[in-house]
């Protein structure tokens, strides 16, 4: 009888003994951080599709650790900092994590390897890991890669266009010069 897993309370040990695979396509408002971004932009249509994939990997040594192989795709709601018009960035994750005894053993080792390493605990939240990624792999500065309508480049504030009128340009005494020298 095969043993069946679920995301919200995975033993990643086992899991991983058993080459577990896990796989879900999942509308994005179940991830309550992730939808506290979007700032009202989030609708039931928009999905996440994720798979994890795990495995017992040698350690190097005698043993074999817990690896858990994700892949994240979905599209994320957000505001185009260029145009202010609302654009869909498509995000993708893929990313391998080396599960490791505790927490202490995981911070010892981070600035030794490479891969992400996370603490065994019985009862791992996949859904926390997958919004997490999802999380980090959001942009700093979305935008379209060709914005919808022109974006107008022209200054709304009327006392800085009156405080830059009264300045006289600093380059007209240099053209003064350039007329003086000329008549010369």
């Amino acid at each position: 009888m095969s043993k069946t897993f679920h995301p919200e309370k995975l033993d990643i040990k086992a899991f991983a003994q058993a080459g577990g695979h896990l796989a879900n396509h999942e509308t994005l408002l179940r991830y309550t951080r992730l939808a506290e971004e979007a700032h009202g932009l989030l609708h039931p249509n928009l999905r996440v599709d994720w798979q994890a994939d795990a495995e017992m990997l040698s350690d190097g040594g005698n043993g074999h650790q817990p690896w858990l192989h994700l892949r994240v795709e979905a599209t994320f709601p957000m505001l185009c900092q260029r145009c202010l018009g609302p654009v869909d960035v498509p995000l993708l994750v893929e990313r391998s994590f080396r599960f490791v005894p505790d927490e202490a053993t995981a911070e010892a080792l981070d600035e030794e390897f490479e891969e992400d390493l996370l603490a065994l605990e019985p009862d791992f939240d996949l859904h926390t890991l997958i919004e997490d990624e999802l999380l980090m792999a959001l942009p700093v500065v979305p935008r379209h890669e060709e914005c919808p309508e022109s974006v107008p480049l022209a200054s709304s504030d009327e006392d800085f266009e009156a405080a830059n009128a009264e300045k006289p340009n600093p380059f007209a005494a240099l053209a003064s010069l350039r007329v003086a020298k000329g008549q010369n």
